[in-house]
């Protein structure tokens, strides 16, 4: 199986804290952070990972090299200027061999069977398998919806009221097919194409997840991820 790591973000968030590299790259326990994602991703089947990168990429590619210290066949789609998420999936697309891959933001952990979205995918008939994950305030971040059967039927809704919910989760697995409908240049994933693809009447669908999940944008979840790691709950 194949993944590509959406790694091509500023990181302004964390500049505070850590000023001299991507984000991905933060340092955790003398490791960087993606060392822990590519490490999951390589235990759960993944043999090539495509690094979607940008600012100070060339530090991704000096680490990780050829990939083959860490499990896994390494390549690197290089963006001149930000693609957005659905645009850096577009230019890391040039490396995809396979009819289907994941997608995942390299600077979130997200512990989580991976192969269940293999078998949504194909028991539902799926374009797209996406996770969700449980929030306490779902206002937040504009709530996403499954029904009974494990159908996408709402995406980035906009909740006026604070409260509990499901929202997007940031890891799909996504049919190779949907690269030619991704345009050239800037273009959201989560603002743009599913919303789109759902109103085309796209099978997109999924699962809930409650494994562990951090995204380390900030350096409250950066200092916590390393007390998690330390605690040995990572």
């Amino acid at each position: 199986m194949q993944a590509i790591l959406l790694a091509g973000g500023l990181g302004t968030r964390l500049r505070s804290v850590v000023s001299d590299r991507p984000k991905p790259m933060a340092l955790i326990e003398g490791k960087p952070f993606m060392e822990y994602v590519t490490g999951q991703l390589a235990g759960r089947g993944v043999t090539e990972i495509i690094f979607a990168v940008g600012y100070k990429g060339t530090m991704v590619e000096e680490h990780f090299g050829d990939g083959s210290a860490f499990g896994f066949r390494a390549f690197y789609a290089y963006e001149e200027t930000l693609l957005g998420t659905a645009g850096a999936i577009k230019n890391a697309g040039a490396f995809v061999t396979e009819d289907r891959f994941y997608v995942l933001n390299a600077d979130t952990f997200y512990q989580m069977d991976y192969s269940r979205l293999a078998s949504r995918m194909d028991s539902k008939s799926l374009d797209m398998a996406l996770v969700l994950r449980k929030a306490p305030d779902v206002s937040r971040y504009g709530r996403a919806v499954l029904n009974q059967e494990g159908i996408l039927t709402g995406f980035n809704e906009k909740v006026t009221e604070a409260g509990p919910g499901t929202i997007n989760g940031g890891v799909y697995l996504m049919k190779a097919s949907l690269l030619e409908e991704i345009p050239e240049g800037k273009v959201s994933l989560e603002n743009h194409m599913i919303p789109r693809w759902l109103s085309e009447g796209k099978r997109l669908g999924g699962f809930v997840n409650d494994g562990y999940f951090i995204d380390i944008g900030i350096p409250e979840a950066y200092f916590q991820f390393q007390e998690d790691v330390k605690a040995g709950r990572i």
